[in-house]
């Protein structure tokens, strides 16, 4: 067993080839602001130099993320700044999704927006029954950054991906699990045990040969996938000058509903 490596927003350990990585703060939910998404890059490119075969990602407390932290994220960067945490978004996303592990993304209690997508990220997306998954940006006048798009599509098909991205509905575990989006569903209260059980299931299997096949299809989308986390960074940023997305912003901070005017 590697030593438990403790930095500030992320936990990580690797044990008997399962690396685990846990989103560590709690207090808002795992809201993830610049540091995080830095030091969860940081942690997955040396998950990538790791003996694991598994890489389990999971959110400390009460849920699996609240998203981009839209109190230091959204209210007040310059174009500098956002450029740069699109980058680094963009670049822990396709370094998640072209790992060559297997990667579980376990969900329980809210995982929303930014969270949602790198859930989906994962090759299998494990939710508690009771779990919140919600592409929520729309709540702000913003669009899904993170490969929400790509990741969406892929698992619904444009038609039903677009109105789940505009509607902003909340899901229950069951419900996504219904419409595909959850891959396995947890009703045991104890889900550590549960997921814990996923990991050691895979292991058994002929992992080698799994990883190869997704290394097959990593390299057919990547290039997709670019192209989409690129998009999706040119639109943020004119979403962001949009009066709709100040409006959002200010009725979120507010705690009130927004009205929104179409500008």
């Amino acid at each position: 067993m590697k030593g438990m490596k403790n930095v500030e927003t992320v936990q990580f350990q690797v044990k008997e080839r399962v690396a685990t990585i846990q989103l560590n703060r709690p207090e808002v939910l795992n809201a993830m602001d610049e540091q995080l998404l830095k030091e969860f890059l940081a942690t997955l490119k040396e998950v990538r130099r790791s003996e694991a075969d598994i890489v389990v990602i999971s959110g400390s407390g009460r849920g699996f993320s609240a998203g981009g932290d839209i109190k230091s994220m959204l209210s007040s960067l310059n174009q500098d700044q956002f450029e740069e945490i699109m980058e680094t978004i963009s670049e822990l996303v396709y370094t998640l999704y072209s790992l060559p592990k297997i990667t579980i993304s376990a969900v329980h209690g809210p995982a929303a927006g930014l969270g949602f997508s790198i859930a989906l990220a994962c090759d299998y997306l494990v939710a508690h029954a009771q779990s919140k998954l919600v592409m929520n940006f729309i709540g702000i006048g913003l669009i899904p950054d993170g490969g929400g798009h790509y990741f969406l599509d892929k698992r619904l098909g444009e038609v039903k991906a677009k109105q789940l991205i505009w509607s902003g509905k909340p899901l229950n575990g069951e419900e996504a699990y219904e419409l595909g989006l959850v891959d396995e569903l947890i009703t045991d209260e104890d889900f550590q045990t549960a997921v814990e059980k996923k990991a050691a299931d895979l292991l058994k299997q002929p992992i080698k040969a799994i990883i190869e096949t997704k290394k097959i299809y990593t390299d057919l989308n990547c290039s997709q996938l670019k192209q989409i986390l690129a998009l999706e960074k040119e639109s943020q940023f004119y979403m962001r000058q949009t009066a709709d997305h100040q409006e959002g912003v200010k009725a979120f901070m507010d705690k009130r509903e927004p009205q929104f005017n179409g500008k």
